[in-house]
């Protein structure tokens, strides 16, 4: 049987890069450490960490066990919240991952409300593009994660994902205060683009007007994109929330027909759910779309 504290070893390794870096992290002595990853190798009669001059690596066998490391190690956590969660949601904590913009409108609404009737619960908020935010959600390291996805072209979410609806928000044409041109009219200008799947459906929604965009800057940060359209650096499309997170004077917004982005909560695991988040998803519902 694998040992729980040198899978905790191995995942550190793997999380931190090295030996040296995961003794401080788990505050071990590095022969520890060392003696952990031996014996774990001993265990599973398998090679898990080539030395590679000064440091380690993890070979094949060892990337695997470190990401089932993570996921035996976050529902390992969950169950130790979801027992204290049993004492009537007056103590323990709950996590909760959400992307910026989410962060910036909606969220503080919800876990204000959250926590007021359940003053007793820790609340934590991590923020995390939908990707990361499904990542620590199935590692255990979150209880709900907020994420979104688009009408088309989203990937659907791996098994033991329970996707809760939120509220669908429109998609808006962002220019400077000067243009007044629709989407089909903008062929010759740069274009900012933002993350990874904002940036895959402002693409197919310039396709969908005969036009390939000129991605000139890329950014995340909603804030920083609205500066650059209000300098005329270039336009964009932004989802309902930036705006509301966010809105500079120097810009020009007008909705765009068609579907926009799915914002959802996301729990982990087969219902029934432990009582903080089954509360927090609550109060998001009970929230809703901000208007």
């Amino acid at each position: 049987m694998l040992d729980v504290t040198r899978l905790r070893v191995l995942a550190a390794v793997a999380r931190h890069g090295s030996v040296t870096a995961a003794a401080e992290a788990l505050h071990y002595a590095q022969p520890s450490v060392s003696h952990h990853l031996s014996r774990l190798e001993a265990e599973t009669g398998a090679c898990l960490v080539q030395r590679v001059g000064r440091g380690v690596r993890l070979t094949p066998a060892g990337r695997l066990l470190a990401e089932r490391a993570e996921e035996i190690l976050g529902r390992l956590d969950a169950a130790e919240a979801e027992l204290e969660s049993l004492t009537g949601l007056t103590s323990g904590r709950v996590r909760l991952a959400a992307f910026p913009s989410a962060l910036g409108s909606f969220v503080p609404l919800a876990a204000a409300r959250f926590a007021a009737s359940h003053p007793g619960v820790a609340l934590n908020l991590v923020e995390a593009e939908p990707p990361e935010a499904l990542r620590l959600l199935k590692a255990g390291e979150v209880d709900l994660a907020v994420v979104f996805d688009y009408a088309a072209g989203d990937p659907v979410p791996d098994d033991g994902v329970r996707l809760t609806p939120l509220f669908d928000e429109p998609l808006h044409l962002v220019t400077g205060l000067a243009e007044t041109r629709d989407l089909a009219g903008l062929a010759g200008v740069r274009w900012i683009g933002g993350c990874e799947r904002c940036r895959t459906s402002l693409v197919r929604r310039c396709a969908a007007a005969g036009f390939t965009p000129e991605i000139a800057f890329t950014t995340d940060d909603y804030v920083a994109v609205q500066a650059l359209v209000a300098a005329g650096l270039g336009v964009t499309i932004l989802p309902d929330l930036a705006l509301r997170a966010h809105r500079s004077a120097g810009v020009r917004a007008q909705p765009l027909p068609g579907p926009g982005r799915r914002v959802t909560a996301a729990l982990y695991g087969t219902p029934p759910d432990p009582p903080a988040p089954a509360a927090l998803l609550a109060a998001l519902l009970a929230t809703g779309s901000p208007t």
